[in-house]
């Protein structure tokens, strides 16, 4: 009887179980991540500052937990002086916009960019050095000490450079300069100063030969020039080169810095009636000589002058600025392009001419000087250097100066390597501009010599 009540009741477990299953739904398929009735482990949640995985997302698409961060551009600080007030501030101004459309320029290409994807995003302080020395010093030093800048840049006027370049070697610091041909402050054996330039002893040379071209029976020439450290460096270098090729040096004499009344000089030139009158200082000097030479019919008819001449804004000393002749570092006539860096077997870098001439216009709504060529230059070849090291550490940027030579929208680049020179500017050319009146009687400026680069021929002022 037991035995056969166990058996019954084992049939009638089984049976109720196959009715129950046969009655059920069909169980619905779970989720490959986790059942709906599943609750998640606390070690699983997502933090709170986290974005949670999607489900089922794409193994090629990183989850944003675990994307790779772009990296922020770093700052680079350029420091500098700028002769916002004193004697150079007409220079000073443009070399600065020359430089600010640089680095307009470099922000709107998105900073300047290393191979492993380092940015660096430049940035200019500078201060006003009202064209003393004793304050570059002080504000170099400030810059350095107190700014942390990164690089610098110079100030503008070889007496001021020569002051910063002796601040920045004390201090380790790459310095490019621009707004300084002195060539003696390039002779001292510095390290890490770089001159764009070409040097003082360079600058009115072609004066002289262009005197004997245009000239052939002139004789005799005056030299008058400011006693400052830049202006005496091309009238040393010029008094031996011009009775080298066979004129007599009548005068040669300085003015001091700030001079205004040329009298004494306009005197002692007539008295002894030259064929030409070169030399100079600077932009204030050089526009009131050049005027009062004018005004008292002094009768020169060739006259070359340092630094004002090429200044736009000479031309405001109306017909005292007619054939008056200068040497500039750059014109906006020049030449250089991709196609002659090509011809002469050198690479191009930079905008071309017609690109920073343009835009100079429309960002100043003036014509640009060479001192605004030269601003620009400043950072470029900075920037070039940088990309060249691959790298912001200042020995590299230093073996990368040293090994450069190309050109651009300003000329030719190239430093020397010597001990004694380290760092001089052996590779830009100056042009000589002369102004003169269009067919409308306005005045414009023309490229006179080097013959090869005129834009039109030199004339003899009556």
């Amino acid at each position: 009887m037991f035995k056969i009540s166990r058996v019954v009741w084992i049939v009638l477990v089984l049976t109720t179980i196959l009715i129950l299953a046969a009655c059920a739904p069909a169980p619905t398929p779970a989720p490959t991540a986790a059942p709906p009735t599943a609750a998640p482990k606390p070690t699983e949640a997502p933090k709170p500052t986290e974005a949670p995985k999607p489900t089922g997302a794409a193994t090629a698409a990183p989850a944003p937990t675990t994307a790779p961060a772009a990296k922020e551009p770093k700052k680079l600080l350029l420091g500098f002086t700028a002769s916002q007030t004193g004697a150079q501030q007409v220079a000073s101004k443009k070399q600065i916009e020359g430089l600010q459309l640089w680095l307009d320029d470099v922000k709107k290409a998105g900073g300047i960019k290393l191979k492993d994807g380092t940015v660096y995003m430049p940035e200019i302080k500078f201060y006003d050095d009202e064209s003393k020395t004793d304050r570059v010093q002080t504000l170099y030093t400030k810059l350095i000490n107190e700014d942390k800048a990164d690089f610098l840049l110079s100030p503008y006027s070889s007496t001021l450079v020569k002051a910063a370049a002796v601040v920045s070697e004390q201090n380790g610091k790459v310095m490019i300069t621009a707004g300084a041909a002195d060539d003696a402050t390039m002779e001292q054996g510095f390290k890490k100063t770089f001159q764009l330039y070409t040097p003082a002893s360079r600058y009115l040379t072609g004066a002289a030969d262009a005197l004997k071209k245009v000239i052939p029976t002139a004789k005799k020439v005056a030299i008058v020039y400011e006693k400052d450290s830049f202006s005496t460096s091309v009238a040393k270098a010029l008094e031996p080169y011009a009775k080298s090729i066979g004129f007599e040096v009548v005068i040669f004499e300085g003015y001091d810095t700030g001079t205004t009344d040329f009298a004494p000089f306009i005197n002692k030139i007539v008295a002894t009636n030259p064929d030409a009158i070169l030399g100079g200082g600077h932009f204030a000097d050089g526009t009131t000589f050049a005027k009062q030479l004018y005004e008292k019919k002094v009768p020169v008819q060739f006259v070359a002058l340092l630094v004002a001449p090429p200044e736009p804004t000479f031309k405001d000393i109306g017909d005292a600025a007619l054939g008056i002749i200068g040497p500039s570092q750059w014109e906006p006539q020049v030449t250089y392009s991709p196609e002659s860096a090509k011809a002469a077997k050198l690479p191009y870098y930079g905008p071309t001419n017609k690109a920073f001439i343009d835009a100079y216009k429309a960002k100043y709504n003036a014509d640009p000087s060479y001192h605004s060529a030269g601003g620009y230059a400043q950072g470029l070849v900075l920037q070039k250097a940088i990309e060249d090291a691959d790298s912001v550490d200042p020995d590299k940027i230093v073996t990368a100066l040293d090994k450069m030579h190309l050109m651009t929208f300003y000329g030719v680049i190239k430093f020397s390597t010597e001990a004694k020179t380290h760092g001089k500017q052996v590779a830009h050319e100056m042009v000589y501009m002369q102004w003169q009146k269009d067919s409308a009687g306005k005045l414009i400026t023309q490229i006179v010599w080097p013959p090869e680069a005129k834009s039109a021929d030199l004339i003899l002022r009556k």
